[in-house]
């Protein structure tokens, strides 16, 4: 299911209850991997029921089986308060996004950084759980290793973005400087997520690459983990990340 697929189910289910259909994320500024990277999609409607959910149930079975996270759909009203319990998301958006339909309301929309350390703590934290556990089921199988490094970059680079944010820096476009950046603030070694930013650029491993690349990555983590517990964000009037003027 393509992009243009999904909003026009959107569009079809919801009529003029859909206010907005927004791309976000990578995508959104033309920085995905074409095969690697996520389409996140907002849909902001003026109410739901649970027929309509029904409805769309095939549509968004055929837009997950096709490798995107399920759409973020919200009521107009839900969409001006949910920035408390959604910072990463809306910090996202906020910065960079495409609007695939209707019009998106950014009137006085902030995110609060200490909301934004909170999650982004939370995310990296499960992050790092998954990882322990995809380390212990993969073992020494290299192909198992490489898939778990593979497949978490996606997620690793929200955080990251996430992280530089809560610094008061915009993340760059370039996934290596991103990685660069992050690293040098909390001290550890960029050189193995750099490696899997090249994997997942179309660069393989060498004969057994993964897992040192896969141990470095996982003590990395322990240490962005432990970095964000002790962060604490500014708490001037600075300390809110607004929606950027095109």
């Amino acid at each position: 299911m393509s992009l243009d697929d999904l909003v026009q189910q959107l569009r079809q289910v919801h009529g003029d209850a859909l206010r907005a259909a927004v791309l976000y994320g990578s995508a959104a500024s033309g920085e995905q991997v074409v095969g690697h990277s996520d389409f996140n999609v907002l849909a902001i409607v003026s109410s739901i029921d649970v027929a309509q959910m029904r409805s769309l149930g095939q549509t968004m079975r055929a837009w997950q089986e096709a490798g995107n996270p399920p759409v973020l759909v919200l009521t107009e009203q839900e969409w001006l308060r949910s920035a408390d319990i959604f910072p990463m998301e809306y910090a996202d958006i906020l910065e960079r996004h495409r609007l695939l339909h209707g019009t998106l309301s950014l009137s006085g929309l902030t995110v609060d950084l200490h909301h934004l350390r909170l999650q982004t703590e939370q995310e990296a934290m499960g992050t790092l759980l998954r990882l322990r556990r995809g380390v212990m089921v993969a073992g020494t199988d290299a192909a198992r290793q490489t898939d778990l490094l593979r497949s978490s970059y996606s997620a690793l680079l929200v955080i990251f973005r996430a992280v530089l944010r809560l610094h008061g820096v915009k993340p760059e476009r370039d996934a290596t400087r991103v990685i660069q950046a992050v690293a040098a603030q909390c001290g550890f070694d960029a050189a193995p997520f750099t490696s899997v930013s090249a994997l997942v650029r179309g660069t393989p491993f060498a004969n057994g690459e993964a897992e040192t690349v896969l141990t470095g990555y996982v003590r990395g983590m322990d240490v962005l983990v432990e970095y964000l517990d002790q962060f604490t964000p500014p708490t001037a009037a600075s300390a809110v990340i607004s929606p950027v003027q095109s």
